[in-house]
């Protein structure tokens, strides 16, 4: 017969397993009618009872359904008569996600008790750890630094990658506005075209701003033109942008570039230098 924490282990696994499948019934079996659970999201005083419990999971499913993973990389299992804590680590996240903070751990604590001979959870208790702000500015500018190399060679997937789909984006050409990440993309393909010519873009003084899951960025932007029958171009504007932590990883969903006018002529001042 298998041992206490031999069932329980079975339990945990088969929970995680039916999480992957979307199985609500299966994710609920083994839950005690009186389970408090202490989420990632809201609400703060924790999700209490079955049906409580059971609500939570669709959105879950619709994520995970998207390509994300949910899976335990550690258990370890303690119980003693009539009650066992177990505590894990998981790897839960989408690929991107996974690959940008290789260490992130989902972290599980489940306490458990014995009910007529079977052990059901009354309590779960799921968390991430609090990011770092230093790491959290890191990885803006780690994305503009992705934003320069892709400039350079004109890897349109790869400057798209960290915008938003719902960006909106003030340009220095007309409209007013861009809305979208593929009016954005077709910005950038048209500047990249440029007659073939080499595109380079820095932004030497860039300054980052974290707070939680919103991040703003300015600096000057420095764009180099070089031709291929010679000549070049070097330009300096103004840059804003705004990020959003989404799925853990961050996404510009607002960007703000310009450059000054004369009063006097009310003619752009494009030639101007730091």
């Amino acid at each position: 017969m298998p041992t206490d924490e031999e069932q329980i282990r079975t339990l945990i696994e088969r929970w995680a397993g039916a999480v992957r499948d979307g199985d609500i019934d299966a994710v609920v079996d083994g839950h005690a009618e009186d389970i408090v659970m202490f989420d990632v999201p809201p609400p703060h005083q924790g999700v209490r009872g079955l049906d409580a419990y059971r609500a939570t999971w669709p959105p879950f499913f619709q994520w995970l359904a998207s390509g994300a993973l949910f899976e335990i990389e550690s258990l370890d299992v303690v119980a003693g008569g009539g009650v066992a804590f177990a505590h894990a680590l998981l790897r839960c996240g989408t690929p991107e996600e996974l690959a940008a903070d290789p260490g992130n751990r989902l972290r599980l604590t489940l306490g458990l008790r014995r009910d007529d001979g079977r052990w059901v959870v009354v309590h779960e208790h799921h968390s991430f750890p609090l990011a770092d702000p230093t790491g959290a500015e890191e990885e803006v500018r780690r994305v503009h630094r992705e934003w320069s190399r892709g400039t350079a060679e004109k890897d349109l997937d790869a400057m798209m990658a960290h915008i938003a789909e719902d960006v909106v984006s003030y340009e220095h050409e007309e409209p007013l506005q861009y809305v979208g990440v593929e009016a954005v993309r077709e910005v950038c393909e048209r500047n990249l075209d440029a007659g073939g010519a080499e595109v380079g873009l820095d932004i030497p003084d860039l300054k980052v701003l974290v707070r939680d899951d919103l991040a703003v960025a300015w600096g000057l932007n420095h764009v180099r033109v070089a031709r291929p029958g010679g000549g070049s171009t070097d330009s300096w504007s103004r840059g804003t942008r705004v990020f959003q932590r989404r799925n853990g990883a961050w996404a510009m969903v607002h960007q703000h570039l310009s450059v000054p006018f004369s009063p006097a002529t009310g003619e752009a001042r494009t030639g101007l230098r730091p």
